[in-house]
């Protein structure tokens, strides 16, 4: 059986030498998707040999997905994000499942371990995150949102031993960067699919957030930093729907 590694990219310099060291071995062959990336992306991904590097127009995170699995040749994939690393453990299991005829399951998850400004979170909703990585070919694609695209397969889904270390934001710069692209996406998603906003889910919905993230379920564990992903978490929330409030605005104003 063969084994393709899946990754979409976007100015990914500061990690994704660390995740092609990480699965070289493992693959048989690397599909990189890239949405022209501006960063030294290309040069680094093109120092492995078993990569396939694509540039192709980004239209939203499951079509840019979709559009990689489609490229890939192996009859297993492993799809991952440029800042997810499976451990030692995760990578054994994930070759004894390719090596064998008839696996239990063609598809697989796995645990996360969030590492959120270089502190792994156990609480706050970070610690118990379980996503489909690993899937025989034409047994499951991804929804076509735009972002927080999930997983659609019709099939039982087996689990994974071991982790995945997914090493999220480099700062806070970066965590803020990426925070207001990806709200900027959600709300457009939200507006599609005939959700809108209010004043009273503007004030009140980040709130309700950083109380359920820190209190109820348990940020406060892991003290500075759960503090700060319990606020940015509201804070992300304010931002969606403010933004949705605003294009609704927007296109009211134009209709």
């Amino acid at each position: 059986m063969k084994l393709s590694v899946a990754i979409i990219t976007f100015n990914e310099e500061r990690i994704i030498e660390k995740n092609l060291n990480a699965v070289q071995n493992l693959a048989d062959e690397i599909i990189i998707v890239d949405s022209f990336s501006t960063d030294c992306t290309e040069e680094i991904c093109k120092k492995f040999s078993k990569v396939k590097f694509i540039q192709h127009q980004f239209e939203g995170f499951g079509k840019q997905k979709n559009f990689a699995i489609t490229e890939c040749s192996g009859n297993w994939i492993l799809f991952l994000d440029a800042d997810e690393i499976p451990d030692e453990t995760a990578k054994v299991s994930i070759k004894n499942i390719v090596s064998q005829e008839n696996s239990e399951f063609l598809v697989y998850n796995i645990q996360f371990n969030n590492i959120f400004l270089g502190k792994s979170l156990k609480y706050g909703g970070w610690g118990n995150i379980k996503r489909e990585r690993l899937f025989k070919k034409g047994f499951g694609k991804y929804s076509e949102d735009i972002v927080h695209e999930c997983f659609i397969t019709s099939e039982k889904v087996g689990k994974l031993n071991g982790k995945l270390n997914h090493y999220t934001y480099k700062d806070i710069y970066h965590h803020i960067e990426k925070s207001n692209k990806y709200t900027s996406m959600m709300a457009e998603k939200m507006y599609k699919n005939g959700k809108r906003s209010t004043i009273f889910k503007i004030l009140f919905n980040p709130f309700y957030q950083f109380i359920k993230s820190y209190f109820i379920r348990l940020g406060f564990l892991d003290g500075l930093v759960g503090y700060y992903a319990a606020s940015t978490a509201a804070f992300y929330t304010f931002l969606k729907y403010k933004k949705l409030h605003e294009i609704t605005n927007v296109t009211k104003s134009c209709s």
